[in-house]
């Protein structure tokens, strides 16, 4: 019997247009790929593309353009379809300062600056406060390369909080020689906040933030992921990340993994003997959807490292350690590299664990109820005599737990309301069996914390106050110096209260206004208080004050940006901070001989300060593949009782990038150029009796990086090489711990690997 056979339909049209996610300018040159159909199409000159004819089916697509985080979407396509697809594109430009406003409405008259997934991926060698390096106002406190931490506007520690998916980073961050204990590759993206709306944020932080945020779960229903590598030649370090994910229903889950390790870093003329490194880290998130007004989600994260500690810059006595401040080349030094980690080194590992429920009351009315926990394990090893290196001669547990409780609300007139209440108990603790007194004391505190904000916004102005209480409740027991030794034990109470305003204006001709001020105070850290001994990281020994006052400072951000005939960006901000009691690490006219060698003495004192500065960020767009940005930073502290300068602050710094982007080289496509140029001048900003040597010489580093895809069937490759000190310049950083004693990081060359599957 004859019969009649249809056909499947595979002259269905996809057409569309891809924009910017926020000015909705045109993208020319993007990629968009149908990976099932192995068909694309690239984005003309005003941004509209059309694909090839397609079959009914579903598909996986993928949005890529240069400078860009790829897009990946899941689309069913049962006839002719016409797509919006927008992007964020920013092309590396002002590091998303353009966007980064409306991208984070807690802080909606802020000045943020962002790092995404796109230059993550860009930087997998490095560590979290490497990253931040070459943003405007942001600098890294370092003890060689592998440990370091970020400096905003010049606060750091325990000025200066973060927050790891939304919970305050609980750890020994304390120390100028503790780097955060936080992957950054396990994040989406990194934001900094350099205003004073940190009013939400639990902690003893004076105006500035630092978010590190996880990658949300995209809602398709298959199995994907990443894998990513890079190889470095200085030190001959490998690293692997893998990201894995899959979203059902109404749960969602992904897993994160890191592992890297090098060896031996080297200056431009010699190795830094024992400074290798080990990291193995993971994470594991989780979204359940009860119902559409009740969702869940569960966090957990674990990084563990070892970090060796340049092995010159423990001397044994005096004569020795007089000699170490003025040698070419450390004591210590080997001819040949090794990726052995012997003491002087440090063990540390970092656990989070959290648990989150959103409940949605109506469309304008939502809370939050958050609870975490958080524990940290840090070991420090020293050079010990008798076999006993191997046994730490710091030793610190801390648990810590954390309940918050928030309510979000939006109002008639664009008003919206954010409030909430945070309690936090720490629990620290010295190990026993290290045989040395502790560095710091034994201590647990409660912390209990209110506040609330108010924001308003049109379609011009934006406006925001807010307020905040805190109560510090601290039990302290010490060893006392003397002799003999007795128990000491301090009970700490204080409250504290910060308020902040600010608002911001949009002009009609592309120029944007804010201004912010605000007033925080912080209550002095268990070190800068109770520290008694070798802080062994940064090679001195560190006194503490049992009778510091907290610190009381008024924070003023003015800034302006905007952009001139479309072809530049610019971006300027003015911060101002008088800090009353301001506490700071002043090194003594001292070098101290312990059974352990002979370090360099400092003390904690206290002073009325003030520290001001600007940053400037501009971008030239010369024409749709090529341009240049410009960044400055400026930043000065005084000492105003004492009429001195403020050591251990940035020094002022020029970066000048030059970008080219090709759109198509055979297989390749997004292929982006970039040459970067880096002058950091000398700190003269500092007295000479005020450290034990004078400070070093102003540096210029170039750098150089070339970054490509191409579709491999299903599958989409990023790769790029990066150079590092292109012309292996011996030079030493005003803000590196060990310039005292060896020269910073020559040459370095990275490969680096993404493949999304």
């Amino acid at each position: 019997m004859p019969g009649l056979l249809m056909a499947q339909p595979c002259q269905l049209k996809v057409w569309g247009r891809i924009q910017d996610g926020h000015s909705l300018d045109p993208i020319a040159f993007a990629n968009v790929y149908f990976k099932e159909a192995q068909q694309g199409a690239v984005s003309d000159a005003n941004g509209f593309f059309e694909i090839p004819p397609l079959c009914q089916g579903s598909y996986h697509v993928s949005v890529s353009h240069i400078g860009c985080q790829t897009k990946e979407l899941y689309l069913t396509v049962t006839h002719d379809t016409t797509l919006l697809l927008q992007l964020e594109h920013h092309s590396q430009i002002m590091d998303e300062l353009a966007i980064a406003a409306t991208a984070i409405q807690e802080a909606t008259t802020q000045e943020l600056m962002l790092i995404d997934a796109y230059a993550i991926s860009q930087n997998t060698d490095k560590n979290m406060a490497n990253m931040l390096d070459n943003l405007a106002g942001v600098s890294t406190l370092r003890n060689g390369n592998n440990i370091a931490k970020p400096v905003v506007n010049g606060l750091y520690g325990n000025r200066l909080i973060l927050l790891n998916n939304g919970v305050a980073q609980s750890g020994q961050q304390w120390g100028a020689d503790h780097s955060p204990e936080i992957d950054p590759l396990a994040a989406d993206k990194i934001t900094v906040i350099k205003g004073v709306s940190a009013l939400a944020y639990q902690g003893s932080n004076l105006g500035s933030a630092i978010l590190i945020n996880p990658q949300k779960i995209d809602s398709e229903p298959h199995f994907h992921g990443k894998i990513r590598y890079f190889f470095e030649s200085n030190g001959l370090g490998n690293g692997l990340n893998i990201r894995v994910q899959k979203h059902h229903q109404k749960f969602a889950w992904s897993l994160v993994g890191t592992a890297k390790k090098k060896g031996d870093s080297r200056a431009a003329a010699y190795y830094l003997t024992n400074t290798g490194a080990v990291e193995g880290d993971f994470s594991l998130q989780m979204e359940y959807t009860h119902n559409t007004a009740l969702k869940s989600d569960f966090f957990l994260s674990s990084f563990n490292a070892k970090l060796g500690v340049l092995r010159g810059a423990h001397i044994g006595n005096l004569t020795d350690l007089e000699e170490a401040l003025t040698r070419s080349a450390p004591f210590y030094t080997q001819d040949q590299f090794s990726y052995q980690i012997n003491a002087p080194y440090q063990k540390i590992n970092h656990h989070l664990l959290k648990w989150h429920t959103a409940y949605l009351l109506d469309e304008d009315h939502k809370f939050d109820f958050t609870y975490a926990i958080q524990k940290d394990l840090r070991k420090e090893f020293d050079v010990r005599r008798g076999g006993r290196s191997d046994i730490p001669s710091l030793n610190l547990n801390q648990h810590s737990n954390f309940i918050e409780i928030k309510y979000k609300g939006y109002f008639s007139n664009d008003w919206e309301i954010t409030s909430g209440i945070q309690l936090n108990r720490t629990d620290n603790f010295n190990e026993s069996g290290t045989g040395i007194l502790p560095l710091i004391p034994d201590y647990i505190s409660f912390e209990t914390g209110l506040f609330a904000m108010a924001t308003k916004k049109t379609e011009q102005f934006s406006f925001e106050l807010g307020g905040r209480y805190d109560y510090l409740d601290q039990s302290v027991a010490t060893i006392s110096t003397g002799i003999p030794k007795a128990i000491k034990r301090y009970y700490n109470f204080a409250h504290n209260i910060g308020l902040a305003g600010g608002g911001s204006y949009a002009f009609s001709n592309g120029m944007d206004l804010s201004y912010n001020l605000g007033l925080a105070s912080r209550n002095p850290g268990i070190n800068e208080r109770y520290s008694n001994g070798l802080h062994q990281g940064v090679s001195g020994i560190e006194e503490g004050d049992p009778d510091l006052g907290s610190e009381q400072s008024l924070k003023n951000t003015l800034s302006w940006g905007g952009k001139i005939n479309t072809k530049i960006l610019y971006e300027i901000l003015y911060f101002d901070q008088a800090i009353e009691n301001y506490i700071f690490l002043n090194p003594q006219n001292e070098f101290r001989s312990t059974i352990r060698g002979t370090f360099p003495v400092f003390k904690y004192a206290q002073t009325r300060a003030r520290i001001f500065g600007w940053d400037f960020t501009s971008t030239f767009l010369f024409s749709d593949s090529f341009n240049a940005s410009f960044r400055a930073s400026f930043l000065k502290g005084t000492d105003i009782e004492n009429n001195s300068p403020l050591i251990y602050l940035p020094s002022n710094n020029l970066l000048l990038t030059f970008n080219y982007q090709i759109p198509k080289i055979g297989n390749w496509d997004q292929i982006d150029l970039e040459l970067s140029n880096k002058y950091v001048f000398e700190q003269k900003n500092i007295l000479l009796n005020q450290d034990f040597v004078n400070p070093p010489e102003g540096y210029h580093l170039m750098g150089i990086k070339i970054s490509g895809e191409r579709q491999l069937d299903r599958n989409r490759l990023n790769m790029f090489l990066r150079i590092d000190n292109l012309f292996n310049v011996s030079y030493r950083d005003y803000l590196n711990r060990q310039r005292y004693f060896a020269d910073d990081l020559g040459i370095n060359v990275i490969v680096g690997l993404s493949l999304n599957f």
